[in-house]
């Protein structure tokens, strides 16, 4: 904990470093096309490229883009915990002049220095799925995640009976989204007093989400069921249930609807899934942060892009699927 506290603390003080510059001038701002729609450029950079969430908040975010004739330039960071290449990919988007910022923020004190120096340059921000703890955004769009823990807990509460002992598998400890799905879970488990959480770990890949699974199970071999809040998680835990033939005797609820996500639960290996709306995030904050460029008002500082259980005896349903699927850009 002391060396997470060092780092983010460096960061901020790297970020004031970055954006200390002066801001621009109104007959600067005119020059990039802020009020006619032409030449804008924004900057969406979500925690990760590489996992299906990501891909659909692209499409999104892509979709929008194209309807209102703006480029848009997306770029995250390898790793979705690597908070330092995040940071430097904001600072490095505003030195290259785009007039907006669409940001899933990695860690919620860590991006916030970023943003205002992105404020100070004349460029607005609107934070998506993880947003940052002060008051500093145009805007912010996201499930409510907090709702979401608390369906986790629910779901895994009808799987196993109400009673046993539970583990879960979180991502990112400081990042918004996932100290909220904590937190609704914890909050959900307390409605089932002979429900017991006896580990919590932290991954973000599926080998390592796997392992900690393990582990986990080797000390507390009489679990009953596993809340995994994330797509690499839920499909790590799916592994394990598989390959140690623990499918049905052991109950998983996770995050998300990658493709591995969607077959396991319909091999029966999750039992339900807490399903999100990125193309939606990406989408409508491409659209409010041109509202910004554009000097339009902006309604709601809180845009909440909704959550829904899935399962097998409503995964057929179109509005359903439409969540099941990355759609296309």
């Amino acid at each position: 904990m002391h060396s997470n506290t060092l780092k983010i603390s460096s960061l901020l003080l790297l970020s004031f470093g970055l954006f200390g510059c002066p801001k621009e001038t109104p007959k600067e701002a005119d020059t990039k096309g802020g009020s006619g729609g032409e030449n804008i450029r924004i900057a969406v950079i979500p925690k990760g490229t590489s996992h299906s969430f990501w891909k659909g908040m692209e499409a999104g975010a892509k979709a929008a883009g194209k309807e209102q004739k703006v480029e848009i330039i997306w770029q995250g960071p390898d790793k979705e915990n690597d908070i330092t290449s995040q940071v430097n990919l904001v600072q490095d988007q505003a030195n290259k002049g785009v007039q907006g910022v669409v940001l899933a923020a990695t860690d919620a004190t860590a991006l916030v220095e970023p943003i205002k120096g992105l404020k100070a340059k004349g460029i607005p921000t609107v934070t998506v799925d993880s947003g940052v703890n002060q008051d500093v955004a145009e805007c912010y769009i996201a499930t409510d995640n907090v709702k979401g823990g608390q369906l986790g807990a629910e779901e895994l509460a009808k799987a196993t009976g109400k009673k046993g002992k539970v583990i879960m598998l979180l991502f990112l400890k400081g990042a918004v989204s996932n100290d909220e799905r904590e937190k609704g879970f914890l909050e959900g488990l307390k409605k089932y007093p002979g429900m017991e959480l006896v580990g919590t770990q932290y991954a973000n890949s599926p080998e390592e989400a796997l392992n900690h699974v393990t582990n986990m199970l080797t000390a507390h071999p009489d679990v009953v069921g596993i809340f995994a809040a994330s797509e690499p998680n839920g499909v790590g835990a799916a592994n394990y249930l598989r390959q140690m033939k623990k499918v049905g005797q052991i109950k998983l609820v996770a995050y998300d609807t990658s493709a591995e996500e969607v077959s396991a639960m319909k091999e029966g290996v999750i039992e339900s899934l807490i399903v999100q709306n990125p193309w939606e995030m990406g989408y409508q904050g491409v659209k409010t942060v041109l509202k910004s460029i554009r000097k339009k008002p902006i309604d709601k500082k809180m845009i909440d892009s909704g959550v829904v259980v899935v399962n097998k005896a409503n995964m057929g349903r179109p509005d359903v699927q439409r969540l099941l699927t990355v759609p296309k850009e």
